[in-house]
């Protein structure tokens, strides 16, 4: 749309204020409150609290119901998409129970701890650098007594998991707490130790964010197996999630060793022990369930079907442990973005919606800033993604609905002020101009000359046949009314195909298209609304034929293209704008030949080459009067069917080459079938009265 000022500036331009012909400039303050008095009181008040309303989208829409889901689901994809690609981590091994292990042993729950007790056994001499134990021994077994000497021995640093009521109700009920404290004091030493094992999951039960420390729990596991910075021993960010790298011949190996428990329970000789010491020497070692439908975690990697089974995949809780572990050795915090920042760009991506919305350039410009902008909210938190930024609290779909209310804010108000000012800048244009043309300079004000230029239009002339007499046989009153509806209807037409209505003569309609813009389907919008032109002008006779009033003849139409010159002329006290030349006069005539030619429309073969039409049928070649140049007309007619109008063409073209044998027989043909068509029989009649190559000559 038009930059408030612009019509000002357009009204201006007639009668220049400075001596070098441009308007004065308007202080700032004048502008600013002319705007505010333009839009109104009530609707400012609105327009303001709208943008306040994006802006808290724009900022806060992680907590907002419903766009949370659309946030998460968007973080979910950055953290699946932009995950790092990783080899195995040679730093960290599952050792786990798995199905297989459970159906051996014939303990699902508790656990078998004699082969925990075992496998204990073992490691401890392998040289790992920690143990972290993901099972909570929170109701007894018959081989607790060994378990527990086990535990007691540990040379090894060992955490033994730990969850209360008051964080974890979900998990964990009173007695088995009680069992699990009491379990973990008989077996505490300078070693053996309590970790938490608490996750944070949103509400939709997914696992995004390290869990918050409370003060009465021991260190959480992946703090507890290794040293942790002072700086981020309370981090509670995004957890980095990895996703395993193809190795060579396009192998693909999980981002954690996982192992079996039963292959560390096994009774081991020092050479044995020895073989098995290369998986776990100077290794973080966790131990715990790997077991379907048990102890699994929805991640963000969850949301999208894994590359190599294709299904959703959930994580055991002690792979979910593993992945913070890693991003605890190496240090791979991801960076908030400050309170302020998140402000800062709520407020750009809504001042960014309201900016475009005032956007005056054409519609590809229009739609490059529009695809460039949510190019941007698409590819920009990526790219934070990608550089460590914790973009779980990026508000990214609140962004994408900040700026669409900022736009719609800012469009709707731009709208309101803009309406007003073209309808007062257009009404004192109407002074000097007609509407139309007004209209077209407060649209486009650099498309369209106040001076003559030549322009290849295509012009449109009809005539109302019989209301002269009709004006005389009813009162003065029903001729206004009457004329004014029945150029309203055809006024509408012309319009709405895009064409400028040049003057109404009496009950004609002159119109053109081509001027003051130019379009490339200007010709097949001409030729559609002069035959839609003729159609409404049957159909206002109809209506008037239902009613008391004399009845009239048909509206005919003339179509023809051709250079004309193209702008406003007048004297000094008024202007016009208008087309002149002899384009002009070929499309008058051609409305006047519709009379002898007995037809509804006539089209000039030049006009009817770019009409886009197939519907045409040639009616000749004719001298049209006060001309010397015979012209090829044509009659659009898709009442007529296609082979039909295939063989009225080829009589014509018979006639033109001199084939009389092919013109008998066509047109003993059409006589026939057509009989009842008067232009058309009479076609026949002139192409019998002249000779190869002569036009019929109009009186």
């Amino acid at each position: 749309m038009n930059a408030p000022e612009t019509p000002v500036r357009a009204a201006e331009a007639v009668t220049p204020d400075d001596a070098d012909g441009r308007p004065p400039t308007v202080p700032l303050a004048k502008r600013v409150r002319r705007l505010v008095t333009q839009l109104g009181p009530s609707r400012m008040v609105a327009t303001i609290l709208f943008l306040v309303l994006a802006v808290l989208i724009a900022r806060f829409s992680w907590q907002m119901p419903l766009i949370n889901a659309a946030e998460r689901a968007l973080y979910d994809a950055r953290a699946t998409l932009m995950a790092p690609k990783v080899q195995q981590d040679p730093r960290i091994l599952l050792v786990t129970y798995n199905d297989e292990t459970l159906f051996n042993t014939g303990i699902r729950s508790p656990l078998d701890r004699s082969l925990l007790t075992a496998a204990l056994a073992n490691i401890d001499q392998m040289g790992a650098k920690a143990i972290g134990i993901d099972i909570a021994f929170d109701s007894p077994r018959p081989d607790d007594a060994a378990l527990k000497a086990q535990l007691r021995a540990m040379q090894t640093p060992t955490w033994l998991a730990y969850a209360e009521q008051a964080s974890n109700p979900n998990t964990i009920f009173y007695e088995q707490q009680k069992f699990l404290e009491s379990f973990i004091a008989d077996v505490a030493t300078a070693r053996t130790r309590p970790t938490s094992v608490l996750f944070h999951t949103d509400d939709d039960s997914v696992i995004r964010r390290w869990p918050d420390r409370p003060a009465g729990l021991p260190p959480l596991m992946a703090n507890a197996l290794a040293p942790v910075d002072p700086a981020h021993a309370g981090y509670r960010g995004a957890i980095r999630f990895l996703v395993p790298a193809r190795a060579g011949g396009g192998q693909v190996e999980p981002v954690f060793a996982n192992i079996p428990i039963d292959s560390f329970a096994l009774p081991m000789d020092a050479a044995m022990r020895a073989g098995f010491s290369e998986l776990v020497k100077d290794r973080y070692v966790l131990i715990g369930g790997d077991i379907i439908d048990n102890d699994q975690f929805n991640t963000p990697l969850s949301r999208f079907p894994d590359a190599i089974t294709g299904q959703h995949e959930t994580m055991i809780g002690l792979e979910v442990h593993a992945h913070m572990l890693a991003q605890q050795l190496d240090g791979a915090w991801a960076r908030p973005l400050a309170g302020p920042t998140l402000w800062v760009l709520a407020l750009l991506v809504v001042l960014a919606g309201g900016l475009t919305s005032l956007i005056d350039m054409r519609a590809r410009w229009v739609a490059l800033a529009f695809l460039g902008q949510m190019a941007f909210f698409v590819a920009f938190p990526f790219w934070l993604q990608g550089r460590g930024i914790d973009t779980t609290t990026l508000p990214t779909f609140g962004w994408a609905v900040g700026w669409l209310f900022g736009y719609a804010a800012v469009g709707t108000a731009a709208r309101t002020i803009g309406s007003r000012q073209r309808a007062f800048a257009q009404s004192a244009l109407g002074k000097y101009l007609p509407a139309d043309v007004a209209e077209q300079i407060m649209r486009d004000p650099d498309q369209l000359s106040l001076h003559g230029e030549r322009r290849n239009i295509f012009c449109v002339f009809t005539d109302l046949e019989g209301f002269t007499k009709l004006s005389h046989a009813v009162t003065p009153e029903t001729v206004a009314r009457l004329l004014n509806e029945y150029l309203d209807r055809l006024s509408d037409i012309v319009l709405a195909h895009g064409g400028t209505i040049d003057k109404f003569v009496g009950d004609a309609v002159v119109a053109f298209w081509g001027a003051p813009i130019s379009r490339p389907d200007d010709g097949e919008k001409a030729a559609t609304a002069a035959l839609a032109m003729y159609q409404a002008g049957e159909r206002f006779r109809v209506d008037l034929a239902a009613g008391d009033i004399p009845p009239i003849g048909m509206t005919r139409v003339g179509l023809h293209v051709g250079d004309a010159i193209v702008g406003n002329f007048g004297g000094e006290g008024r202007i016009q704008y208008t087309a002149l030349g002899d384009s002009m006069n070929t499309a008058s005539r051609l409305e006047a030949a519709n009379k002898s030619l007995k037809t509804g429309v006539l089209i000039s073969a030049e006009a009817a080459a770019r009409s886009g039409r197939d519907d045409l049928v040639p009616m000749g070649r004719v001298t049209l009067r006060g001309r010397a140049q015979p012209v090829d007309v044509f009659t659009p007619r898709p009442d007529l069917a296609p082979d039909q109008r295939g063989r009225i063409a080829a009589l014509v073209a018979a006639h033109g080459a001199g084939d009389n044998d092919a013109c008998v027989t066509l047109a003993t043909e059409l006589a026939q079938e057509l009989r009842q068509d008067a232009a058309i029989q009479f076609l026949i009649e002139r192409l019998n009265q002249t000779k190869r190559g002569e036009s019929y000559v109009l009186s």
